[in-house]
């Protein structure tokens, strides 16, 4: 798949729910209300819809929720999609997850193909962890973490900057991702969805980030890719990765080459935009997949440039849905 700009379309996220056993306070409200699940696609339909993108040239998936291990069965999912792996029809296989269900499902996750997880931890403070996540607790997510790791997965730490919430934690979240041997991205807080608070006080530039982290750690810009927006640096003392996220402060669409799916087959073409497809009608509407990749094809023909992310006192989310409903 080419998009009007000439990118190559490889990469689908593909959110498996947009339920969450946590309410971190960037991300979404208190008090959320779900979709029922008559809008939610089966994990088979899921399934079909994958195999349609990897068909048109999609070599990675990385499944996200909300939480996605807290969907029932979501592992036959994986299973089935590792089967892609392994066959050689997918190149990877991946997860995005904030390990409250990880300690039971990291073998599994193993055993099924995914060599890599992303896990959300932004602070490693339980009193802290608590209050941004709203009732999150640590030691569950450590545990998590610890049975990633055990299982041979290779974790990488995603963990949003937050003016004034976590910001005097990130060299220790650096030397701790350094002794147990796991990369580490900071990303910037995204303008999407209504969350009772002020994004101009959680907004904390990576740019001021990364000068702060200068201070005390030799940081050497790579070339590593893994297909993200992320852009990494070598940090020498402990031999890790520390990657960027920053929709904000630097403009990364111009190499963009995803596109997310959600729990009901809605095609985003772009996280920041508001244009989507709908793929849940023609799914159903065939037991053939003609009608589904038709809509693909031509959702494909829309995708924007770029985002239009801006962080402003006084705008409102630069898009209305929630990160939890569109996937990680």
């Amino acid at each position: 798949m080419i998009d009007p700009f000439g990118r190559a379309i490889s990469y689908l996220r593909v959110s498996v729910t947009d339920r969450c056993d946590l309410r971190c306070v960037y991300c979404m409200g208190e008090d959320m209300h779900f979709l029922p699940k008559a809008e939610i696609l089966s994990l088979e339909e899921l399934e079909r819809l994958c195999g349609a993108f990897v068909r048109f040239g999609v070599r990675k998936i990385r499944l996200t929720g909300g939480e996605p291990l807290v969907r029932r069965n979501v592992m036959s999912l994986v299973a089935n999609l590792g089967k892609l792996v392994k066959s050689g029809d997918l190149d990877e296989l991946t997860l995005t997850t904030n390990a409250t269900q990880l300690a039971k499902h990291a073998e599994g996750l193993a055993q099924a193909g995914i060599r890599r997880i992303n896990i959300s931890l932004d602070s490693l403070n339980p009193e802290r962890f608590q209050a941004i996540t709203r009732w999150g607790r640590l030691d569950q997510v450590i545990e998590g973490i610890m049975a990633a790791k055990a299982a041979g997965l290779a974790v990488k730490i995603n963990t949003v900057a937050l003016k004034e919430g976590n910001e005097d934690e990130h060299d220790r979240l650096v030397e701790w991702c350094g002794e147990h041997g796991f990369d580490l991205t900071f990303i910037e807080t995204m303008p999407m969805g209504e969350i009772h608070a002020d994004r101009t006080e959680q907004y904390l530039p990576l740019s001021l980030v990364r000068s702060r982290l200068e201070n005390r750690w030799t940081l050497t810009d790579i070339d590593y890719r893994t297909g993200g927006p992320a852009t990494y640096v070598k940090v020498a003392e402990t031999g890790r990765r520390i990657g960027f996220i920053t929709p904000l402060t630097h403009n990364f669409c111009e190499s963009c080459n995803r596109v997310r799916v959600t729990c009901t087959g809605t095609l985003f073409m772009c996280l920041g935009q508001e244009d989507a497809a709908d793929l849940r009608t023609p799914l159903r509407a065939s037991e053939s997949d003609h009608l589904l990749e038709s809509a693909i094809t031509e959702a494909i023909s829309r995708k924007p440039k770029g985002h239009d992310f801006i962080i402003d006192r006084n705008a409102h989310p630069a898009v209305g849905r929630h990160m939890s409903v569109t996937g990680g």
